[in-house]
């Protein structure tokens, strides 16, 4: 089992799928998701924009995820996912994170992928604890790379990048640069 740590821009790695730190609309916004949507081009939004509503302005509620192909991304496919805002760690963050990363791998098994690729979902504007969702991040990858899954965290921020390290010390989980 081994999980690759690595300080690097999502949108230049090559595996079946990237992970999009997303919002609720799945119509782009800032930091990896802006950066995922300028990546890919025009051809994702309107993907994203073809997704259903399951409530209005709501194509992806906070935990689930939907996937849609990666269009000019090195990887084949995105897959969107919505992680919590931190409201303090007392309105259910930590499962609903721990959803985000479990329905991606579930996607991404029910489409035959074997490589994904990870930010630090939550960490950015949503304002999670580093140290506390790289806990749960690898708590979560675990199993999926015990499977045979190929995982890579690509984190932005020494921060972010020694707090998923401490992290797999701390948890006994195999992780390389």
């Amino acid at each position: 089992m081994q999980i690759t740590i690595v300080q690097t821009d999502i949108t230049g790695i090559r595996v079946d799928a990237i992970v999009n730190a997303a919002n609720e609309t799945l119509l782009g916004g800032g930091g990896v998701d802006g950066a995922i949507h300028r990546a890919a081009g025009a051809e994702l939004l309107r993907a994203c924009r073809a997704l259903p509503e399951v409530q209005p302005g709501v194509r992806c509620p906070t935990g689930e995820a939907r996937i849609t192909p990666g269009f000019d991304l090195p990887a084949r496919h995105v897959i969107h996912t919505v992680g919590p805002v931190w409201e303090g760690g007392d309105q259910g963050e930590a499962e609903l994170l721990a959803a985000c990363y479990r329905n991606c791998i579930r996607l991404a098994r029910e489409h035959g992928l074997n490589s994904l690729a990870f930010p630090a979902i939550s960490c950015g504007v949503f304002g999670y604890p580093p140290e506390a969702a790289a806990r749960i991040a690898l708590r979560e990858l675990a199993e999926a790379s015990a499977s045979g899954m190929r995982i890579t965290a690509c984190l932005r921020g020494e921060h972010i990048v020694a707090s998923y390290h401490h992290a797999a010390r701390t948890l006994q989980i195999g992780a390389s640069e």
